[in-house]
């Protein structure tokens, strides 16, 4: 074989039992879409993998030394995916608010881990999917394993942070994982306008503007140089 079909997936291994980390990884490099980049014994050293690396998959053995599993968890700013690895079974009910794609219970079968598997890369592409175009008024956006319907009336602004975007309505602010170019491609020109590399907005939101701030809902939002010239509001 000559080439090598790219993997697509960063996971690391959060496991104080050698074996067990072992099992994992050779689970692992059976699948190329997965890609290990990096294997620790503890929350402390699974944070600073997690700052250097994108991982979209954590295997997380809840039964680590010093923080638990669950407490490290809940300490991660937009934490991957997980999937819970662990001998006891009375963990699954604490995990489920914390959106977990999977436990696995040692030792872990293969098919077992395949199933598992199978489960996260069908968030990832839900998550990643995302966007449904329904009538002119309303877009659905999918979340993990559910569907969310904004009403496009209903939106003030869209913001950009790294790799989310937080869609500011009127009851809520919703926040999915999406560039903001792909809301921006369905949305009604119309309607909406980008002024800013970070931020799109419903024109008939607008309660003051000026050459270089339009103001929303009494937030000052910048015009980017860029989008000067396109905008007519």
């Amino acid at each position: 074989m000559t080439h090598q079909i790219s993997k697509k997936y960063n996971c690391i291994i959060v496991e104080d039992e050698p074996i067990a980390a072992e099992i994992l990884e050779s689970f692992i490099s059976r699948d190329q879409e997965l890609n290990l980049v990096g294997k620790c014994a503890d929350a402390i050293y699974a944070s600073s993998l997690l700052n250097i690396h994108e991982v979209d998959l954590m295997f997380l053995d809840l039964h680590l030394p010093v923080v638990k599993g669950f407490d490290f968890l809940r300490k991660i700013k937009n934490p991957p995916f997980v999937i819970v690895t662990t001998a006891y079974h009375q963990y699954a009910v604490e995990g489920y608010e914390l959106d977990i794609a999977d436990y696995l219970m040692k030792p872990i079968p293969y098919e077992r881990f395949q199933t598992a598997i199978g489960k996260f890369k069908h968030l990832m592409e839900a998550e990643d999917a995302l966007l449904e175009v329904s009538e002119r008024d309303h877009i659905f956006i999918n979340s993990g394993k559910k569907q969310i319907k904004i009403i496009l009336q209903d939106i003030f602004y869209i913001e950009s942070l790294r790799e989310y975007i937080h869609i500011h309505t009127k009851a809520e602010t919703f926040t999915f994982k999406m560039p903001i170019s792909k809301i921006e491609e369905v949305l009604n020109p119309k309607m909406f306008a980008r002024i800013h590399k970070s931020y799109i907005i419903s024109k008939a939101k607008i309660e003051v503007k000026s050459a270089n701030i339009i103001q929303i809902r009494g937030k000052n939002l910048p015009v980017g140089r860029t989008y000067k010239p396109l905008l007519e509001l």
